[in-house]
């Protein structure tokens, strides 16, 4: 019986494409081996174990041919599919499957399929923490992370040397053989990997000893990266071919740095703006004040009206942050906190008191159209 790759995937069946794509993100990142280096192996195992079924799942549910197959048979392969696992990963997302409707479109059609050719390389996620300043002003970092790459010793054809290895008779060294196949519309002539030499077009008379007839390695790499001026939280930077190898002339996959941004103690964030709050004296709130508040930059005075209210915004033109695209910077937008004095002396309050009739005169806007609303009820 199939898996429920919805289950797997944590989503339900009328989940959206980009639904399945971020819950793939999130538990393909949960369970990447880069982050059980230290873990016990039962510990790797699972976690193995669980981002292929995760990778699996996935590349099922975003194809909409496997997907459209699935939902109607419980198999990806349709009605004449042994269905999911039961057949293997053969790698990460590296399945060499049969798509039965794929394979009936381009019979129609007279297209090919997009996997006959070299495979190119996963892409990798690598989690990168940065300041709340790093991610405004742009900063260098050097990333470092685990991927497969092609074996130098037999450059990538798994035979020692790169030499001890014959061509597949089967397939002729295309590393794909036309099959005839029995369909609901009858026979059908469709084209899939070599299910001798694996699609590599090779047999491997003697296995390279570095990676064991496998072709590829696994090694630590770094790079170092200009993260420019304004990235936010959750955002990307993707760097070309720096990912997984990929099959014989394929290209690599690609690194894809996604962004954890650390909060600020002072400053909100709002795209490009700024948001901070500024507590004042009740003075400072009757008479006005000048007071120099910090900024990204530099320190800045800002004026305080006479009357100022609680919860007033004051906007400061850019002092925000950088635009990704552009040279121009969004604003900063100051919330005006009356600060009230608690714990009164009894002759502060007797002052107040006097203070209170002083300010009788005065112009109360909100008390005057409250006390105007209790009057008319």
């Amino acid at each position: 019986m199939a898996a429920n790759y919805y289950e797997i995937l944590g989503v339900s069946k009328d989940a959206s494409a980009d639904e399945i794509k971020s819950a793939y993100r999130k538990l393909a990142k949960k369970y990447h081996p880069d982050l059980y280096t230290n873990a016990t192996e039962s510990q790797k195992a699972e976690a193995e174990k669980k981002f292929k079924e995760v990778q699996y799942a996935y590349d099922v549910l975003s194809d909409p041919q496997k997907k459209a197959a699935y939902d109607q048979y419980g198999s990806e392969d349709g009605p004449m599919g042994g269905g999911g696992f039961s057949q293997g990963f053969g790698g990460f997302r590296d399945f060499g499957g049969f798509d039965i409707f794929s394979d009936i479109f381009s019979a129609f059609t007279g297209g090919g399929r997009a996997s006959s050719g070299p495979r190119a390389g996963d892409d990798i996620e690598v989690p990168l923490t940065l300041t709340f300043k790093e991610a405004c002003y742009g900063v260098e970092k050097e990333v470092s992370y685990s991927r497969v790459e092609r074996c130098d010793s037999c450059k990538g054809t798994g035979a020692k040397d790169g030499t001890q290895y014959k061509t597949c008779t089967k397939c002729g060294g295309r590393g794909r053989i036309t099959v005839s196949q029995r369909t609901m519309l009858g026979m059908m002539q469709t084209e899939r990997v070599c299910d001798m030499c694996g699609g590599s077009g090779k047999i491997i008379l003697e296995s390279c000893p570095d990676c064991k007839g496998k072709g590829k390695v696994r090694r630590q790499r770094s790079v170092k990266i200009k993260i420019p001026a304004g990235v936010d939280n959750g955002q990307m930077l993707t760097m070309r071919n720096e990912g997984n190898a990929g099959g014989p002339g394929a290209p690599n996959g690609n690194l894809i740095v996604i962004f954890n941004v650390l909060p600020h103690p002072l400053f909100k964030r709002d795209g490009v703006n700024l948001h901070m709050e500024l507590p004042i004296t009740v003075a400072q709130a009757i008479l006005g004040a000048e007071i120099e508040i910090p900024t990204l930059s530099a320190p800045v005075k800002i004026e305080i009206p006479e009357g100022t209210q609680d919860g007033t915004i004051i906007r400061v033109k850019g002092k925000g942050v950088k635009h990704l695209r552009s040279d121009s910077y969004g604003d900063l937008f100051v919330k005006v906190i009356v600060d009230v004095p608690r714990n009164l002396s009894g002759k502060q309050k007797k002052q107040l008191k006097e203070l209170e009739t002083v300010l009788a005169g005065g112009k109360y806007d909100k008390l005057d159209k409250y006390n105007k609303i209790i009057k008319e009820l």
